[in-house]
């Protein structure tokens, strides 16, 4: 440990990867202006990567854009369903995609092309959610959208030609956090049975007191300044970052994981989740849960999505794709 120039306590990091450092060398070349209240986006974020047909390309997936129910008393939720061309009749698996961000920026169309990747490689049809941001829509806002939309989308399997009994639920950063409060709050709503949640580093500790957590302070992708915003936008100043905070908005302050659905947990060594990451999958072993853990080494936050060339990015794609077809009892 050492003592910045500042006065604050800080620790060595974990390296990167060499190919995820060559990229970050680039990001760090052209900074972009911090995160704050003020400036989180807002307008446009939709349009900020390739429309749907454009990350298609021609693959033989159809989709629509649709709105579904809300909670109750809220506003609808907007949802993508993608699904492979001519499978009307077929009743297929399903998956669930809620979209990172640290629950204050992003849109659903941002992870397109993992969504598309899935439904072809895997043959499913797949729900990519939309739900309402920090700071103007704090806790609870956002999991009850995503909670509304499984729930929605177990209720309506049928129409979808969805099997019920296969739906995973999934997504990365904030996506992956929410994923993991759906995960409970089915479990303890006595909701629809989800077949597996896929946390992909996870967001999870709104504390910030791990290691991780300070080792990332100023370098890499989601650094520790953003999540610190993110946790006081979604949880107000009082909880922001309280062991007290509800579990539903932060899953490490869940005193109980038993009787959760299997996990498949992936982080990269080398950000500021990978401890509460690791620490989640213990205490679900702990209750004798299943979680299948993946500490990718050297990578950064998001790794997948900001190096996808990267060497350990196809290993961590082929290991996603191993769990997505064992869980979905999918044989290739």
């Amino acid at each position: 440990m050492t003592a910045t120039a500042a006065g604050r306590p800080t620790v060595t990091p974990v390296p990167f990867d060499p190919e995820v450092q060559a990229v970050l060398d680039i990001l760090a070349a052209n900074p972009q202006p911090p995160l704050t209240r003020d400036t989180l986006p807002r307008e446009g974020t939709d349009s900020v990567f390739p429309d749907n047909d454009t990350v298609i390309a021609g693959r033989a997936i159809d989709w629509e854009d649709r709105v579904i129910p809300g909670p109750a008393g809220a506003p609808d939720v907007e949802i993508t369903i993608f699904r492979p061309r001519g499978s009307e009749g077929e009743t297929l698996p399903g998956f669930v995609n809620i979209h990172g961000g640290g629950m204050i920026v992003g849109h659903r169309s941002w992870e397109t092309a993992r969504v598309v990747d899935i439904v072809e490689e895997h043959r499913v049809v797949a729900i990519n959610v939309e739900y309402r941001l920090a700071p103007e829509d704090p806790y609870p806002a956002g999991v009850e959208d995503c909670y509304a939309a499984f729930v929605w989308t177990h209720a309506n399997a049928a129409a979808l030609g969805i099997d019920p009994e296969r739906i995973v639920v999934g997504g990365g950063s904030a996506g992956g956090g929410l994923t993991a409060a759906v995960a409970l709050l089915a479990r303890d709503r006595q909701g629809p049975v989800m077949t597996g949640q896929l946390l992909l580093c996870p967001m999870i500790d709104n504390t910030n007191t791990t290691v991780a957590s300070r080792q990332y302070d100023g370098i890499g992708t989601w650094q520790r300044e953003a999540n610190l915003l993110a946790w006081s936008c979604v949880l107000g100043d009082e909880l922001a970052f309280s062991a007290d905070a509800p579990a539903y908005a932060a899953p490490s302050r869940a005193t109980d994981l038993a009787g959760l659905p299997p996990a498949y947990i992936e982080v990269g060594e080398a950000e500021a989740f990978r401890d509460e990451d690791t620490e989640y999958a213990l205490r679900i072993w702990a209750t004798g849960g299943q979680a299948e853990l993946h500490v990718w080494g050297g990578g950064a936050h998001g790794f997948d999505m900001y190096m996808p060339d990267a060497e350990i990015t196809r290993a961590a794609l082929a290991a996603r794709s191993s769990w997505l077809r064992r869980v979905w009892g999918v044989r290739s």
